[in-house]
C-alpha cells in the first residue's frame, strides 16, 4: 500500500445491522448502511471476518478460512428467488432488536435454508439461469468448496462434534472413503455448496454497490485457523499435528502486563517447512480469495509471521511456550510474486512488537495500527497522535476487542481521565466519545476508523467482544433509527474539516 489517500470510515460487522430476522444480514439494511456512510462523508467500511463461525459464534474461530457466514444470507433474497413464502418468514422467533440470540436464530435459519434448498432442487419454477449459475460457482470455487462441503456434511452425521472426535476412518479419510462419502452425502454436500453460492452472490452485489458509492470495504482474517475446520481436516500435513490429527503445539501469547498466564488460544500451528516446499500455495489461495471479496485486508496478529508463541498441546496456560521463528519474509515475497506488489494489506501490530516485526511490516509497506484507547497509560505512548511519525498507519478510537469509548472512559482512574480531558480539550461531563472520534480524524494517520458504537456515544452495553470471556460476545446490534440525518451531517462536517472527505 504505497499510496494511501486520507480517508475515514466506520467499523461495523454485518451481523450488527438491523434486521427483522434476529441478526444482521446482506439485505436492504446493509445497503442503507452504505447510503449512510456516503451521506456521512465516509469512504471506508471495516468489518470482521466474514467466515462461517463455529462454537462460540466468534468470527475469529471458523469452520473454514474460505467459506462465508451462512447466517448473513438474507431471507428476503430467498423469497425474491421464489424459494420461500412470506408467511414462512413471519414466524421468526425473535423480539430483541439490539441483541442476537444465536441459540434461537441458528436453528430457525437452518430450517428456512433447508426448505429453500429443497425447493431449489424440486420446484419447476426455479430458473435455468439460477441453476446454471450455481453450477458455475461450484466449478470456480471447487478447490476449497469441495473440502468444506464434505467436512460440514460429515459434521452433521457426527452431530456437530469436532472432527477430532470422529472415528479414525473419518478423521483421516482415505481417498476411497472420500469418494464414497461424496455419493452417499451428495444432498447434504449440495446444501452447503448452495448456501455458499447464496452468500457470495449477495456479498458480491453488496460490495459492488459500496464501491459504486465510493465506499471501500476493509475485511479481516486471523493469522491462525480453527482446529475444528475444513482447512485443518483436509490439509493435515500443513499443520503441526501428530499421526492421529491432534496438535503437537498450539497458538497463544506469553504472559505480559495484562495476563500473568498469557493467552492460550489453542489454534493449531502451521508446519511452515511444508508450506515452503509447496511454494506457500495454501496461503496464496487464502489471500487471493479474500482480496477478491474485499478492497483492503487487515491481518490479525501480524507479529506471528515473524515469530510465534508455541505452547505444548495439553497445557492449561500459555506460560510454558517458546518463541519460534516464522518465514514471514519468504511468505509475503511468494504472495507478492503471485498476486502483485503493494498489496492492500493492513498489519495488526498491537501488543509487544519487536524491531524485527516492524522491519517485516515496513519491508512490504503494510500500514500498522494506532489505538487511541491505549494512548493514555504512559506519558510517551506511541499511540498518542503527536507521537505518530508517519501517515502510513490506521488510527482507531478502539477495536472490536475494546470497550466502547464511553465505557472505557468511565473505568479510568481520575488522573487518567484528567489526561484524556486535557489532551482532547473536553470539559468534564461532555461527550468524550465524540472528542475521541475528532482526535482520530485529526491525526496524521492516512486512515481514521471508529466503531459505530463510538459515533453513537454508546456505553459498555454495546461492547462487541470482551477477550477471555467465553459468552455474551458478538451479539450487539443497532436500531435503524440510530442513523439519523443529523449524525450523518455531523460526521461529514468533521471529515471535511480534517481533509478526509
Amino acid at each position: 500500500m504505497n499510496d494511501l489517500n486520507r480517508m475515514s470510515g466506520i467499523l461495523l460487522h454485518p451481523t450488527s445491522l438491523p434486521s427483522r430476522y434476529g441478526i444482521g444480514d446482506l439485505g436492504k439494511e446493509a445497503y442503507e448502511f452504505i447510503d449512510f456512510l456516503e451521506n456521512a462523508g465516509q469512504h471506508l467500511w471495516q468489518i470482521l471476518p466474514l467466515t462461517h463461525t463455529g462454537f462460540g459464534d466468534s468470527p475469529y474461530q471458523s469452520f473454514s478460512a474460505f467459506a462465508g457466514q451462512p447466517l448473513l444470507i438474507s431471507p428476503d433474497h430467498l423469497k425474491e428467488l421464489g424459494l420461500l413464502e412470506s408467511f414462512e418468514l413471519a414466524n421468526c422467533p425473535v423480539t430483541d432488536e439490539e441483541h442476537i440470540d444465536y441459540g434461537v436464530i441458528i436453528p430457525w435459519k437452518q430450517l428456512i435454508f433447508r426448505l429453500a434448498y429443497d425447493r431449489f432442487l424440486t420446484r419447476d419454477t426455479v430458473s435455468k439461469e439460477l441453476k446454471e449459475d450455481f453450477r458455475t460457482f461450484c466449478q470456480e470455487h471447487g478447490k476449497w468448496l469441495d473440502d468444506y462441503s464434505l467436512f460440514m456434511a460429515c459434521k452433521d452425521i457426527h452431530e456437530g462434534k469436532s472432527w477430532l472426535e470422529w472415528e479414525d476412518k473419518y478423521r483421516l479419510p482415505a481417498d476411497e472413503l472420500k469418494a464414497e462419502l461424496k455419493e452417499t452425502l451428495a444432498e447434504d454436500i449440495g446444501y452447503y455448496k448452495f448456501l455458499q453460492y447464496l452468500f457470495f452472490t449477495e456479498w458480491s452485489a453488496l460490495k459492488a454497490y459500496a464501491n459504486k458509492h465510493g465506499i471501500q470495504i476493509i475485511g479481516d482474517i486471523p493469522i491462525f485457523v480453527s482446529m475444528d475446520s475444513a482447512d485443518v481436516w483436509a490439509n493435515q500435513k500443513l499443520f503441526k499435528l501428530d499421526t492421529k490429527g491432534y496438535p503437537l503445539t498450539v497458538a497463544g501469547v506469553p504472559p505480559d502486563y495484562f495476563s500473568a498466564t498469557g493467552q492460550l488460544w489453542g489454534n493449531p500451528l502451521y508446519n511452515w517447512p511444508v508450506h515452503e516446499e509447496d511454494g506457500f500455495g495454501w496461503w496464496i489461495a487464502r489471500i487471493k480469495s479474500q482480496l477478491n471479496n474485499l478492497d483492503i485486508l487487515r491481518i490479525d496478529h501480524f507479529r506471528g509471521f515473524e515469530s510465534y508463541w508455541a505452547i505444548p498441546y495439553g497445557e492449561d496456560t500459555a506460560v510454558n511456550g517458546e518463541w519460534i521463528k516464522a518465514p514471514g519474509r519468504q511468505l509475503f515475497e511468494a504472495i507478492e510474486e503471485a498476486l502483485g506488489e503493494n498489496l492492500p494489506i493492513i498489519a495488526e501490530d498491537l501488543g509487544v512488537i519487536t524491531k524485527e516485526v516492524t522491519a517485516l511490516r515496513e519491508a512490504f509497506h503494510f500500514p500498522g495500527m494506532k489505538i487511541l484507547q491505549f494512548a493514555f497509560d504512559t506519558d510517551d505512548s506511541d499511540y498518542l497522535p503527536h507521537q505518530f511519525t508517519s501517515p502510513r498507519c490506521v488510527c482507531y478510537t478502539g477495536t472490536h476487542d475494546n470497550d466502547t469509548t464511553c465505557g472505557w472512559y468511565r473505568t479510568l482512574e481520575a488522573s487518567c481521565k484528567k489526561k484524556v480531558q486535557l489532551y482532547t480539550n473536553t470539559e468534564p461531563g461532555r461527550d468524550i466519545s465524540r472528542s475521541m472520534v475528532r482526535l482520530c480524524l485529526a491525526s496524521i494517520a492516512a486512515y481514521a476508523i471508529f466503531p459505530l458504537q463510538d459515533a453513537l456515544a454508546l456505553g459498555s452495553e454495546a461492547r462487541m467482544n470482551t477477550p477471555g470471556v467465553a459468552s455474551g460476545n458478538w451479539n450487539w446490534r443497532y436500531k435503524a433509527s440510530a442513523l439519523t440525518d443529523s449524525l450523518a451531517s455531523e460526521l461529514k462536517e468533521l471529515s471535511v474539516l480534517y481533509g478526509r472527505c
